[in-house]
């Protein structure tokens, strides 16, 4: 990206410093910590407030920032000839500055994919496949918000033809203000779970929420979800724009066949091309519908079946996705501690107990986040996923864990069966490294809240600090 600051200025509605046609931005960034030469700072309010570090901003190499009204005064004495755009919001500001590079400087092709689940991955799926073709831009890390949205449209190149745009939300009207921005040319929901039930209360609100992505779709735009989710097909038929569905039934428009799961790799036909015989490097059904999901997108691209195959079977897994590690000891660990919910967890342990293995398979679950009121239910309904004949040893820890720990007391003995409050995380993590064996299969899986990937990392070590 390179704007002149005067051109920014007008953007945003700011009044330009008198040399700005003279200063080229280069990047944003809204961390002074990490601010680069020719970045334009945005000072955002958090714990802190941002406006406390345009000093350091400047000092790091930013060539201008914005500031608010209420700060302007101060922040002009304290930084002197410094160019400072006063605005009335800078989130706002970042904002409309985003919109304007979209699209009127660099107009590129946009697909937005937002869902309960799979968002990440699919983001990556897809990206993968138009690379094959198009010169793309995907969101890095969880940059999905209001704040991370922008961010990545600012990231492109001006010779960008497709940006890929992980879209995510807690509360109504979030989706609505990205999609607004971005005004995708397609609109992808992978699925619907219980992610951010505190909120929403139940899961038809959660599918009204999702749904907010295609109100900014354009008119000749397509949208692609899971038919096999009856919340999405009903609310689908209200949709205006040209839809297509994936899923495991065969009524949808693209259907996987002969899934075949593997501990590193899970193999599938699509009911279209019955020839093209696909392959993805992670395991799961639930994977394989991101898969679909990105190969309908890279259809209405006009990439061809046999480049979307060679793209899908080398993709790069973003970090702690469904994520094979070795352990310290030998073991197998199967690493999903970004986020969690009753969905998802029944989702990976339907594939971990079909992982063949000579040891034993061990479980640790972690709480599930923002569950609300339901939260207790929802965890002790998680009992009837557990079988001792297929996940010999459950760990289970945090405090929502416990109605789970009280529903499986049943089903497993003491010595097959453990919880571990939310303090005692280092003693969960020595009771796994002292019985685990080389041979032994071991899933992770957790809301990022609960930082499972310090026990990941802990056995990875083989460390008990």
């Amino acid at each position: 990206m390179k704007m002149t600051l005067d051109t920014i200025a007008s953007v945003v509605g700011a009044t330009a410093p008198a040399n700005a046609d003279q200063i080229t931005v280069t990047g944003v960034c809204f961390d002074a910590r990490e601010v680069k030469h020719g970045d334009l700072f945005v000072p955002l309010k958090g714990n802190r407030d941002g406006h406390e570090f345009i000093e350091q901003a400047f000092a790091g190499g930013a060539v201008a920032s914005f500031c608010d009204h209420a700060h302007a005064d101060s922040t002009q004495s304290r930084v002197g000839n410094a160019a400072v755009l006063v605005v009335d919001d800078p989130l706002r500001a970042l904002q409309d500055w985003a919109r304007y590079y979209l699209l009127i400087r660099v107009n590129p092709k946009v697909v937005a994919i937002t869902g309960s689940n799979g968002k990440t991955t699919t983001k990556d799926m897809t990206a993968a496949i138009l690379a094959s073709q198009y010169r793309v831009v995907k969101t890095q890390d969880n940059f999905n918000n209001a704040i991370g949205v922008p961010v990545t449209i600012l990231s492109m190149e001006s010779n960008t033809e497709v940006l890929v745009v992980e879209m995510g939300m807690d509360h109504f009207g979030e989706l609505e203000a990205l999609s607004g921005l971005a005004e995708p040319d397609v609109a992808v929901i992978t699925m619907i779970g219980e992610a951010h039930i505190e909120f929403f209360k139940t899961r038809d609100r959660i599918a009204d929420a999702k749904m907010e992505i295609v109100s900014g779709l354009k008119d000749d735009g397509l949208f692609v979800y899971n038919g096999d989710e009856p919340l999405l097909r009903e609310r689908a038929s209200k949709v205006d724009q040209d839809q297509v569905t994936f899923g495991l039934a065969p009524d949808n428009d693209l259907a996987a066949e002969h899934v075949q799961a593997f501990r590193d790799h899970t193999e599938f036909d699509v009911s279209r091309w019955p020839d093209v015989h696909f392959s993805i490097p992670m395991m799961g059904e639930y994977n394989v519908n991101n898969a679909l999901a990105a190969i309908l997108v890279g259809r209405r691209f006009h990439v061809k079946p046999e480049a979307m195959r060679d793209a899908l079977a080398h993709f790069k897994v973003t970090r702690n996705r469904t994520e094979w590690l070795t352990g310290d000891a030998g073991e197998a660990i199967l690493s999903d501690v970004y986020n969690s919910n009753p969905t998802a967890v029944r989702a990976v342990l339907n594939d971990f107990v079909k992982v063949p293995t000579q040891g034993r398979r061990i479980a640790v679950l972690g709480d599930m986040l923002e569950l609300g009121e339901a939260s207790h239910e929802l965890h002790a309904g998680l009992a009837d996923a557990l079988d001792p004949e297929q996940v010999q040893c459950v760990y289970l820890y945090g405090p929502e864990m416990r109605a789970l720990y009280e529903r499986l007391a049943d089903k497993y003995d003491a010595e097959h069966l453990f919880y571990f409050d939310q303090d005692s995380q280092s003693h969960l993590s020595s009771q796994l490294l002292d019985g685990v064996y080389s041979d032994d299969l071991i899933l992770l899986k957790g809301s990022h809240g609960m930082h499972l990937e310090k026990v990941l990392q802990a056995l990875l070590d083989g460390s008990r600090e």
